[in-house]
C-alpha cells in the first residue's frame, strides 16, 4: 500500500499500545480493496491526552481516532458531541474529526461489535445466563448490547462494586423487563462469561474470575482483550473444556462500522477471518 498526500489517516490511541490489532486489520482491508487510507498507532500518555486531542484536531487529513484502553471514558469530555449510543453508555471508542471546525464527535461500537462477533460464530445471548466482568468503557457498551439481546439474566461484576451497581441501575432504567443485577466474579452456573476488564493484557495479570475450575464445561468464555493468541483466561478455560471466543472477534465485528463512521467504506467479506 502506497501512502501519498491524498491518504486518509485514522489513528488509534492507547496506553500501552503494543497489544492493539486495529492497524493490522484496517490496513489489510484498505490494501485489499484499494482504499487510500491508513491506520497509525499513537501511544498517548494520560497526562498528554487533552493536549494530543486538541493538537490532532488541527490535522486536515485526519479522519478520526479509534480509542481503546484506558481512554474510553476519559475522552467523553473532550468530544464536542456524542452519538446516541455513546451518550447512552457513557463511553467512546471512536472519535470522528470535522476537519473544517476541528470538532470531535464520539461514537461507540464495542457493544455492537461484540454481539456481531458472537453471531458470526453462531452464538446467541437470548435466554442465557450471562456474567459480565467489568463495568468500564468496554463493559458499559457491551452491557447495553447484551441486555438488548434479552438474556435470561445479566450479572455484572466490577472491582468497584458501586460502579457495577451504577451501571445496573442505568440498564434497568432503559430495559426494566430484563433481569439485571450486580454480583460477584464466581462463574459457576453461567452459560456465557465475558471478560470486559483489562486483565489479560499481560500474562502476569490475575484472572478476572474467582476460579476457572468453577466454570461449567459447557460455558462459552469470551474475551474483550485483543492480542496475539489467547489470554490466560481463554487458555485455562479451553483447557478446562469450555468453548472460547477471542477479543479479535469483537474487533472484527465492529471495524467496518468504525471505518464507515470515519467516512471510509470497507467490505465485510474482506475482514472475515
Amino acid at each position: 500500500m502506497e501512502v501519498d498526500g491524498a491518504t486518509r489517516i485514522v489513528g488509534i490511541i492507547a496506553d500501552p499500545i503494543g497489544h492493539v490489532r486495529t492497524p493490522q486489520m484496517f490496513n489489510a482491508a484498505a490494501a485489499r480493496q484499494g482504499v487510500n487510507a491508513i491506520c497509525i498507532p499513537f501511544h498517548v500518555q494520560p497526562e498528554k491526552l487533552r493536549e494530543f486531542i486538541r493538537s490532532a484536531g488541527s490535522l486536515k487529513n485526519l479522519n478520526g481516532l479509534v480509542v481503546t484502553i484506558p481512554y474510553k471514558e476519559a475522552v467523553l469530555e473532550l468530544c464536542d458531541e456524542l452519538t446516541a449510543t455513546a451518550g447512552l453508555v457513557g463511553a467512546v471508542n471512536a472519535m470522528r474529526l470535522n476537519p473544517e471546525t476541528g470538532s470531535w464527535t464520539g461514537g461507540n461500537f464495542d457493544g455492537a461489535g461484540f454481539v456481531a462477533g458472537l453471531r458470526a460464530r453462531g452464538h446467541i445471548l437470548a435466554g442465557r445466563r450471562v456474567l459480565l466482568l467489568g463495568a468500564g468503557g468496554a463493559g458499559k457498551a457491551m452491557a447495553f448490547s447484551i441486555a438488548r439481546e434479552r438474556p435470561a439474566e445479566l450479572v455484572i461484576f466490577n472491582r468497584s462494586s458501586s460502579k457495577a451497581q451504577e451501571l445496573v441501575e442505568r440498564l434497568r432504567a432503559a430495559m426494566p423487563d430484563i433481569l439485571i443485577r450486580a454480583g460477584g466474579n464466581d462463574p459457576a452456573g453461567f452459560e456465557i462469561v465475558v471478560n470486559a476488564t483489562s486483565l489479560g493484557l499481560r500474562e502476569t495479570d490475575a484472572l478476572p474470575v474467582s476460579g476457572v475450575s468453577r466454570l461449567d464445561t459447557r460455558a462459552l468464555v469470551c474475551e474483550a482483550v485483543v492480542g496475539d493468541g489467547e489470554t490466560r483466561l481463554l487458555r485455562e478455560a479451553r483447557q478446562h473444556g469450555c468453548e472460547i471466543h477471542r477479543g479479535i472477534e469483537m474487533l472484527s465485528g465492529q471495524i467496518v462500522e468504525i471505518a464507515s463512521f470515519f467516512g471510509i467504506s470497507f467490505s465485510d467479506a474482506l475482514l472475515k477471518r
